[in-house]
């Protein structure tokens, strides 16, 4: 899957065949507007005046407190890109809208559109990072505010993965206790054991994190079986043999090469025998022929936001294997594209680290 130029008539099929078709600009000016129209969209409230029948410039602009000449022309854009109809003078809402930008929609994506306004911020850097090295500090300068839309962002756009996370997820038969490393929100644990009753989670986050992310969890009506606890995996006690199941989400690729080794092999030694190893996480194919636009644009996304950037599935069964569990094969996600897992199990002879 990509974004991509899409031909709509003869014309834009044989200039593109041909290569005259000036595709930089459509994949900059073009795609840059088009994401800043979708944005807004949401940021102006469009999509939830529009949420109960189709209505005119006028009354979408008196709605969202806009000026109607200039909401006309946001309204032109976002149904010249498919996110909204126009018939009788009248726009309504596109199906895919619908399902997926209003703020009360099952998998909604609203919080997600403006953490992006966050993100846009971010990505400005993308020169810096490349002439220096430096990444930019994400979590270390987020204001308290920025916080909040960080954990309702993230939980945001992980409600549209979190259904097949807890059907592919491998919990062991008569699995109990579930540590969910940097799980914020906790979406992801509350979807794992609801369908697995027996099963109770522990979210360990930063401090930051879980005092915003716990009005988010409470929400679900979980009680004690998933919990928040305060504190940093890479420094915490992660204990003995204590977990059936550690769960880590989207988070390696903010550490590099050693400290996810020195992570994985406390993980290992948190197992119980017969647990498992999740690393659920936007892998980097082994080659940049084969990582794609998602997988490339992503590891240059996270490397500027993180320390690192993405992983590959072979890179992520290494540290396992190196510390003594059996990496399973690697499960490619059909939701999210270039999402997947790296499970492994500590065998009843596992977790030894290789010297």
């Amino acid at each position: 899957m990509k974004l991509g130029v899409v031909p709509q008539n003869p014309g834009d099929l044989i200039a593109y065949a041909l290569g005259i078709a000036p595709q930089p600009l459509l994949d900059t000016q073009i795609a840059m507007l088009l994401a800043r129209a979708v944005m807004e969209g949401s940021r102006l409230g469009v999509y939830q005046a529009l949420a109960d029948g189709p209505l005119t410039a006028a009354e979408v602009a008196a709605r969202c407190g806009g000026q109607p000449r200039a909401m006309e022309k946001l309204l032109n854009a976002l149904t010249g890109c498919a996110y909204l109809g126009f018939e009788g003078g009248r726009y309504a809402l596109a199906p895919m809208t619908r399902k997926w930008l209003l703020p009360d929609a099952a998998q909604s994506l609203h919080d997600k559109m403006l953490f992006q306004f966050l993100e846009w911020d971010f990505v400005e850097h993308t020169g810096d990072y490349v002439r220096t090295g430096k990444p930019v500090d994400m979590h270390g300068t987020m204001t308290r505010e920025e916080w909040g839309l960080y954990q309702r962002g993230m939980r945001s756009a992980t409600s549209s993965w979190a259904p097949e996370v807890a059907r592919r997820t491998p919990v062991p038969k008569g699995a109990r206790d579930m540590l969910d490393i940097g799980g914020s929100h906790g979406l992801l644990s509350v979807a794992i054991c609801r369908r697995h009753p027996g099963l109770r989670s522990v979210i360990l986050d930063l401090p930051e994190a879980v005092e915003h992310a716990a009005p988010i969890l409470a929400q679900e009506g979980m009680g004690e079986r998933v919990t928040h606890r305060a504190g940093n995996a890479l420094t915490n006690d992660l204990g003995t043999e204590a977990w059936d199941l550690v769960f880590v989400g989207n988070l390696v690729h903010h550490f590099d090469d050693a400290t996810n080794r020195e992570l994985a092999k406390r993980i290992a030694r948190a197992l119980r025998p017969g647990g498992v190893f999740v690393i659920q996480e936007l892998y980097r194919p082994a080659t940049p022929n084969d990582a794609g636009q998602i997988g490339a644009l992503l590891d240059l996304y996270f490397a500027l936001t993180s320390q690192s950037g993405t992983w590959s599935f072979e890179e992520m069964a290494g540290w396992q294997r190196e510390a003594g569990l059996k990496p399973r094969k690697p499960v490619r996600f059909q939701t999210v594209p270039g999402n997947g897992q790296q499970s492994a199990v500590k065998t009843a002879s596992a977790g030894k680290p290789r010297p």
